[in-house]
């Protein structure tokens, strides 16, 4: 039975009563062992699951800021949201440009370029995944989104692409289900 680090330790410390040295590999150093490694291990994936999720929700709240700034239907202004979006960056790449020697290529630079060029082919492509700014309850679902990953489950999400073709999708992106 899974259990965790604190509840092991604590049931340990009960039948162990004063005594609070361990022999190496008795059977309840070993079960503290286990507990420890398991509770690194799901410290681990929870850090991983939310550096995977961040780009989204950073999208997600990008576009809940203009949603709450423009009032009313977003039907004609998805496209130039969704070029601000991709373009966001272009600030911080000038001023790293403006820092660096000539010459020489920044990692940070590097990064950025790739992270733009992948979001414009995703655009192009296969269309950019973002919330549905045309449906009129959603779009006060997002006003209302409290910055939380499973509050993302009430939005509708569509993939948008550069010649105006809309499909449906679903929440969550396959690459973070």
């Amino acid at each position: 039975m899974v259990r965790s680090l604190a509840k092991v330790q604590k049931k340990i410390h009960k039948k162990q009563g004063n005594a609070r040295s361990l022999h190496e590999n008795s059977r309840h150093a070993k079960k503290l062992r286990r507990a420890e490694l398991r509770e690194d291990k799901l410290t681990r994936l929870h850090a991983s699951r939310s550096k995977a999720s961040q780009p989204l929700l950073e999208m997600v709240s990008f576009f809940q800021e203009a949603a709450q700034r423009i009032q009313g239907s977003l039907e004609g202004v998805v496209h130039e949201l969704i070029e601000s979006y991709l373009h966001r960056h272009d600030e911080r790449f000038s001023d790293m440009k403006k820092q660096r020697r000539s010459g020489q290529s920044s990692y940070q630079e590097d990064l950025l370029k790739l992270q733009v060029s992948n979001e414009e082919r995703l655009y192009e492509e296969s269309g950019f995944y973002m919330p549905d700014l045309k449906d009129v309850e959603n779009l006060e679902r997002l006003r209302s989104w409290n910055g939380d990953w499973t509050a993302l489950n009430g939005i509708k999400f569509v993939h948008v692409r550069r010649d105006g073709t809309e499909q449906d999708a679903s929440f969550p992106p396959n690459r973070l289900s």
